[in-house]
């Protein structure tokens, strides 16, 4: 038995979900899609064998039971809500909102309907982030004492056909990437509890390098560097700084720093990548083989949603990890701002292993 899929906005995310999905027959069969540009549904539906409907259409239909949502952020929230109201599961891109008000909304809604709340990223699902926490569950770098995580680049705009709302609310790089990072870090370390942090904007333009738009400015109306340090309720503290503001750099991507040892971490944003650890008793770096898959794509959440579902079982790319992740990016502006720490108000259990630890 499968469960029923469609997904509303068919952008430039839309094919990798599909395709991610495909991997997952036995849990999930996307079927039906749906956009506000009935034109674009129609095309992307045609080009994937799917039916194209209206968003209403898609919302009444009885036979699906999930609906990625992959409309722009702005949007996540108020389609989500739709969704739930409709009676169906919604996974959502990430974030899960732009504000907390809205994110406890969606959660809430979903309590009251009986039905599931899933969120991006799910890239902590794939060989590289599962291989990383086998690595801290089974102790191989000692207790975790610290941590490190940058996103530096200098943003979309050189190469992206439509960059402009990367520098509009529910953009930038916190927003944009930091879910990515974030996540990996409560996959490994646990909920977080405090953010102190400093946030600026180096740039009030941005001018468009792709061919299609080259020389158009783009106004930039949010931070687009900020660094800060985050509190893990395991008493871990990491440093974290996401930038679009960083023309080049040489820092690591993630490190774990531990008792007995540093773990190396892959990039959060794709599915594998090389892990390494050094340890105090070989005083070296060596590569971890992979754990689980690092073929999969975006859907494995939705797969994992879909099976828990049938199984009355817990999702791993829940709601409320999206809520907690939520309520982390919203504090590194606030904490900011107020020139003061800014205690997180959302807890979360870290999603199961896939991998059991030895």
């Amino acid at each position: 038995m499968s469960l029923k899929v469609g997904i509303i906005g068919c952008g430039h995310i839309a094919p990798k979900y599909l395709q991610g999905c495909a991997d997952f027959p036995q849990d999930i069969q996307v079927v039906a899609c749906a956009d506000i540009i009935e034109e674009r549904a129609r095309q992307f539906a045609e080009a994937h064998q799917l039916t194209a409907f209206t968003v209403e259409e898609l919302l009444r239909n009885p036979e699906i039971d999930i609906i990625i949502n992959l409309t722009i952020p702005a949007a996540h929230a108020a389609v989500s809500l739709q969704v739930i109201e409709a009676g169906k599961h919604v996974y959502s891109e990430k974030p899960l909102a732009l504000t907390r008000e809205d994110g406890r909304k969606v959660l809430a809604a979903a309590e009251q309907a009986g039905v599931r709340v899933g969120c991006a990223p799910d890239t902590f699902l794939g060989g590289g982030g599962q291989t990383c926490r086998h690595v801290i569950d089974s102790g191989v770098i000692g207790d975790p004492v610290a941590a490190v995580a940058f996103m530096a680049s200098h943003g979309p705009e050189s190469w992206h056909p439509n960059p402009a709302f990367y520098y509009a609310p529910g953009g930038g790089p916190m927003f944009d990437m930091g879910p990515y990072y974030l996540t990996a870090l409560v996959n490994l370390l646990g909920s977080m509890t405090r953010i102190s942090a400093s946030s600026k904007r180096a740039f009030n333009e941005r001018v468009a390098g792709h061919p299609s738009i080259s020389g158009q400015v783009i106004p930039v109306s949010v931070t687009t560097h900020q660094t800060g340090t985050v509190h893990f309720e395991n008493g871990a503290i990491a440093t974290m700084i996401t930038s679009f503001d960083i023309w080049r750099n040489n820092l690591p991507v993630i490190e774990i720093y531990g008792t007995e040892g540093t773990l190396s971490v892959p990039n959060p944003n794709i599915f594998g990548g090389e892990v390494r650890v050094w340890e105090t008793q070989t005083n070296e770096w060596r590569s971890v083989p992979l754990v689980a898959r690092d073929d999969v794509q975006r859907g494995i959440g939705v797969a994992d949603m879909a099976r828990a579902i049938m199984n009355d079982a817990p999702h791993r790319a829940s709601g409320s990890l999206g809520y907690h992740v939520l309520d982390a990016m919203v504090a590194f502006d606030e904490s900011s701002e107020r020139l003061q720490a800014v205690e997180l108000e959302s807890r979360v259990t870290r999603p199961e292993a896939l991998v059991e630890s030895v």
